[in-house]
């Protein structure tokens, strides 16, 4: 079967499956009427190699046994691209009689959408690894791990262990006080830091301990007792906190640890923008959403903007689902790609009959292998959840689960790993914020996180006979910006709502909103307009005049904390009006003429309130003719005060040159015992 450019060849796995090669074939749009095999990673392989042999893009349904048919691809020299799809824990292997035939079609139609892979950087790590922990047991470790990659043992208590024989293993005593940097570059600093005793006998004794002692490794395997050296632990490469007293983790930790030798491309996962960065204005706080969701510590504040370090970032994409702006972006897959692949999987289940479609978000590490234990001993995944790959659950924000609901979704579900729940405050935040617009809507929409262990929970949530409401289908796309994305979204929305709300309120800090100018405090002094990091708020070049785009706004507050009278306050709530997206003129006044010369400047009611307070009151301006300066522009003020018997910039004349001939004459009278002049003491001298 030919499926947008991909030989897709499809197996009911020894006829576990029930497959209708003919219906699906249709339902995806493809040609060629695939034959359905039976077993075509053994007994029908030539088949596989004869597509590989005659096509340049194959796509097998099966994942189960994607090296073998790697392996036989390389053995032909293949040079053409070869994908993979689960189809049979994802949708055959399920007790819903339903036809499964849409639900297959539109897996394989994701599965061949072409995403842009994202870029990388290279990480060089040496292998010298740093075991962290207590007694034999971590000496044990360290011996072990020695063997395969250069290891040294820092005892955070000596406890039971006994003197090796052999020094194979450079042994210290120590606790870590401080660690920083990422795989190939960590550091640390030792408190209480010892070498063994050379002639140590029954017993381990160290001397000399000192505090502040750094040193440099590339990798850390921690068994200590104590916390985790690092935030986002499980997401910092090169680093594993592991339970002493679990040998199969520590097995598992020493087993990783001694393949990380050598040079590694890791993928760049996010992309950032800062010239539409939120983050700060001359050094005033505005949006940190970023820096509050980031598990692993990899975004750091650089002034008015963020830095982002590859080599730290685990990849969780939290910052990239709560950025207001899009300046973060995640790039496995961009958003366009992932929009994209929303809208097909959909799209095509729709068209091939299906109904009532629901997406269940899971990753391809936890969440896939929940549903496969699931598929396997339990009921499966129904006919009508469609399963929506992704690298990361976290990386789903509303702008994502919007585009679901405008294609026709009304229950989306996302299968997250109960051990990392400090990474789904990101995540609940944008399902806070969908729930929002949804319900501002009409709609009766069930966004929920699966946080479950066990596989029988996922059945009782999924398969929970709740009627789900019934939404019109869009055509979508993810071109543009994040916004431009939303907006195309909640359009369609707003479109098809039973009882559209031109105006819905929305949880504070949502990223969408207007400014409240409170105009008997504002001076229009345009503070707020050279904060504004996404040119939201404008000015008007001709006349005192401050103006206010709702739709570019995102409420990160930058104009409110750089407003000198406090006149400015924020209200979160999305706009659909053509008005949202049109400057709005919030404050204006007429300007303020010189008295001089005529010229606009300041505000009427700004000046006469200065000349009110201060013309009489002030010092400088005690009398009327310097009272007068208050009302006149910057040019004319200086002109008037250098033309005034006042001028602060006066120097007075000055004094005579002093000549040759003053020097002889003030001698003359000094040697005759006349009198000297003041002159004769006050002249410059040359």
């Amino acid at each position: 079967m030919k499926l947008n450019g991909y030989e897709t060849l499809i197996c009911n796995c020894e006829r576990s499956m029930t497959l209708d090669g003919r219906k699906i074939c249709k339902a995806a749009g493809g040609s060629e009427e695939p034959d359905v095999f039976n077993n075509l990673c053994r007994a029908e392989a030539d088949r596989f190699a004869e597509a590989v042999s005659s096509h340049a893009r194959v796509l097998v349904a099966c994942t189960q046994e994607a090296p073998l048919f790697s392996e036989l691809a390389q053995d032909q020299a293949y040079t053409g691209e070869l994908r993979f799809a689960n189809i049979r824990e994802r949708a055959g292997w399920s007790t819903d009689k339903t036809a499964n035939s849409a639900k297959i079609a539109a897996l394989l139609a994701d599965a061949a959408h072409a995403s842009e892979p994202a870029g990388s950087i290279s990480v060089t790590s040496s292998g010298q690894c740093l075991v962290y922990g207590a007694g034999q047991q971590a000496l044990d470790t360290a011996r072990k791990l020695n063997s395969r990659i250069p290891t040294t043992l820092l005892l955070s208590d000596p406890g039971d262990v006994i003197p090796p024989a052999s020094a194979d293993v450079a042994l210290f005593k120590g606790k870590i006080s401080k660690a920083a940097g990422h795989l190939g570059a960590f550091e640390i600093v030792v408190d209480g830091y010892a070498p063994l005793m050379p002639s140590a006998k029954q017993s381990a004794d160290f001397v000399m301990p000192r505090d502040g002692a750094s040193s440099n490794c590339a990798l850390i395997l921690d068994m200590s007792d104590g916390p985790s050296l690092f935030t986002g632990a499980h997401l910092r490469d090169g680093y594993k906190k592991v339970d002493a007293g679990d040998p199969a983790a520590v097995m598992e930790a020493m087993f990783e640890l001694a393949d990380m030798a050598g040079e590694f491309e890791k993928p760049l996962y996010v992309k950032y923008d800062a010239s539409i960065c939120a983050h700060s204005r001359s050094l005033k706080a505005g949006c940190s959403k970023c820096l509050d969701v980031c598990p692993a510590g990899a975004i750091t504040s650089i002034g008015d903007t963020v830095e982002f370090d590859p080599v730290i970032c685990g990849g969780c994409g939290s910052c990239a689902a709560a950025c207001p702006t899009g300046a973060a972006s995640y790039a496995m897959p961009q958003r366009n790609d992932l929009i994209a692949r929303i809208g097909i999987l959909v799209s095509t289940f729709l068209k091939a009959g299906g109904k009532n479609p629901e997406i269940l978000v899971h990753d391809n590490r936890f969440g896939l292998e929940l549903i496969g234990m699931s598929a396997r001993f339990g009921r499966g995944l129904p006919a009508n959840v469609l399963p929506l790959g992704v690298n990361e659950v976290t990386q789903i924000g509303h702008d994502a689960m919007l585009a679901m609901m405008a294609t026709g979704v009304a229950r989306i579900h996302l299968i997250a790993n109960p051990a990392r729940a400090e990474e789904l405050s990101g995540s609940s935040a944008e399902i806070e914020l969908t729930r929002a617009l949804a319900e501002g809507l009409g709609y009766e929409c069930t966004i929920a996180v699966i946080s479950e262990t066990d596989p029988d929970n996922l059945e009782t949530i999924i398969w929970a006979d709740i009627p789900a409401p019934t939404l019109k289908p869009h055509a979508i796309t993810g071109v543009g910006s994040k916004r431009d994305v939303t907006r195309t979204m909640l359009a369609l929305l707003h479109r098809s709502a039973a009882n559209p709300q031109d105006v819905i309120a929305l949880p504070d800090k949502a990223p969408y909103g207007q400014i409240v100018v409170n105009t008997e405090t504002c001076t229009l002094c345009q503070a707020c307009v050279g904060a504004c990091p996404v040119n939201a708020i404008g000015d008007n070049p001709d006349k005192p005049q401050l103006s206010f785009t709702e739709a570019a706004c995102v409420q990160c507050g930058l104009c409110r904390t750089t407003c000198p009278e406090g006149a400015i306050s924020l209200e979160s709530r999305y706009n659909f009006s053509a008005s949202a997206l049109s400057p709005a003129v919030l404050h204006e006044e007429e300007p303020f003429a010189c008295i001089s010369c005529g010229k606009d400047f300041g505000t009427k009611s700004t000046i006469e309130k200065i000349t009110k307070q201060l013309a009489g009151k002030h010092a400088m301006f005690a009398d009327s003719d310097t009272a007068k300066l208050i009302q006149m522009c910057d040019n004319c003020r200086i002109e008037h005060q250098a033309n005034s018997n006042n001028d602060p910039f006066a120097a007075g004349e000055r004094p005579r040159i002093r000549r040759t001939e003053d020097y002889i004459e003030a001698e003359r009278k000094s040697n005759a015992g006349e009198p000297l002049s003041a002159d004769d003491f006050l002249m410059d001298d040359d």
